[in-house]
């Protein structure tokens, strides 16, 4: 194991068998990409063999950070040695930055092939910092190598290669979901889409109730959605999407989140302008919940549903069949707001601008739908949400177990 540092070289070696070994050493000007030159050798005799694991694999010759690390923008290492160490098979490496940078990480272990890894893996950069959460679903001995590059540039470099030994390995069903970017939680990519105050800026969210809401203060002009996924859904009767609820507020956008059942989520933030058409990446959340949830689906949301549009009541898009229930809902610019359902229900507007009204749901398999009328010359109603009416008691329509 070789590490270098501004002024100085340390080699640590472990000869694989008893007996007499060569080492030698080779060496150029760190700005040179002239060949190595040898420049001394030693010879190492072993008396006694250590019997210890084979580290891995690394080609790019040093460990720990490189010896030039202030020019690639970074002031500072959360670990300053090339041993990391995982007892529990999780770590958190941080490197404060001189000027914002972006960052893509490579994990290698003797078990681990490419898929795996990188679903061990989670990055945030932001402004001054990078981060990475790592898990090690073996025990042993892992590389953990580090690339970046400024905003602008074009070609990531490697900085850093630490080696990680965990000794307790973490389960593999609590790995992070596959296809993370590399920008997860708030930050760079955040910030250059207009959003900011972050609810939550750590880019891993632990819920015991099944369930939380991410918001961000965005500009008027900022359209916002989100998506939901999970590597492998056990049962649940409605698709992912359904899970999710996006609300603009006047200054704010509440991604509200509710799941199904337990295991590890990624939500994908995704942002647009006025100027553009089509959505663009923001930034990744992973979410984690083991406590066993059972939340039903949010209603299904069509393209009206727009800033400013507040569902309040019901809070859920499954409904209990033959029962009384109240809606209330903010319509921005709507005329008019009906319930279509079994019958037809007008909802009344409110001083505070919240249409009002009880709706009878009627028999299970039917479907309720939330319309406005946007122009009062123009007859036809616009669904914004769709509701679903099923049987069953209230508790498990509408609860957690």
């Amino acid at each position: 194991m070789m590490t270098v540092s501004e002024n100085n070289m340390t080699i640590r070696v472990t000869p694989p068998a008893e007996g007499l070994f060569d080492l030698m050493i080779f060496a150029r000007h760190a700005d040179s990409q002239d060949p190595y030159n040898w420049v001394c050798s030693y010879q190492i005799q072993c008396l006694e063999p250590r019997n210890g694991e084979k580290l891995p694999e690394n080609p790019f010759h040093f460990w720990g950070l490189h010896q030039k690390v202030r020019d690639f923008g970074i002031k500072e290492s959360s670990h300053k040695g090339e041993l990391l160490v995982a007892p529990q098979g999780t770590l958190l490496l941080t490197l404060q930055t001189s000027r914002p940078l972006l960052a893509i990480y490579e994990l290698t272990n003797k078990e681990l092939d490419a898929a795996l890894s990188k679903r061990c893996l989670a990055a945030q950069a932001e402004e001054e910092k990078l981060s990475c959460h790592v898990l090690c679903p073996f025990k042993g001995y892992y590389r953990l190598s580090v690339f970046v590059k400024d905003l602008g540039g074009s070609t990531f470099r490697n900085m850093a290669n630490f080696l990680i030994r965990c000794l307790r390995p973490i389960n593999q069903n609590e790995l992070f979901p596959s296809g993370l970017s590399m920008h997860c939680g708030s930050g760079i990519s955040s910030n250059s889409h207009g959003l900011s105050n972050p609810s939550h800026s750590s880019p891993i969210i632990t819920t015991k109730l099944g369930k939380c809401n991410i918001t961000f203060h965005t500009p008027a002009d900022i359209e916002v959605t989100a998506s939901l996924s999970k590597d492998r859904v056990i049962s649940t009767k409605y698709p992912l999407e359904r899970y999710v609820l996006v609300t603009h507020l006047r200054t704010k956008v509440s991604v509200c989140i509710v799941l199904p059942e337990s295991g590890v989520y990624k939500v994908g933030l995704f942002g647009r302008s006025k100027d553009h058409k089509d959505f663009a990446h923001i930034c990744d959340y992973v979410i984690r919940c083991f406590s066993d949830p059972s939340w039903p689906p949010f209603p299904r949301v069509y393209s009206l549903w727009r800033r400013g549009c507040v569902l309040l009541e019901p809070r859920t898009g499954v409904l209990q069949e033959q029962s009384w229930v109240r809606f209330r809902i903010k319509v921005p610019k709507a005329y008019q707001a009906v319930i279509l359902g079994q019958d037809k229900t007008v909802l009344q507007q409110m001083p505070n601008v919240v249409w009002e009204g009880d709706v009878f749901t009627g028999a299970a398999g039917t479907q309720i739908k939330l319309a406005a009328k946007f122009n009062q010359h123009c007859p036809s109603l616009e669904v914004i949400l769709a509701f679903e009416v099923e049987g069953g008691s209230p508790d498990s329509l509408g609860c957690s177990r």
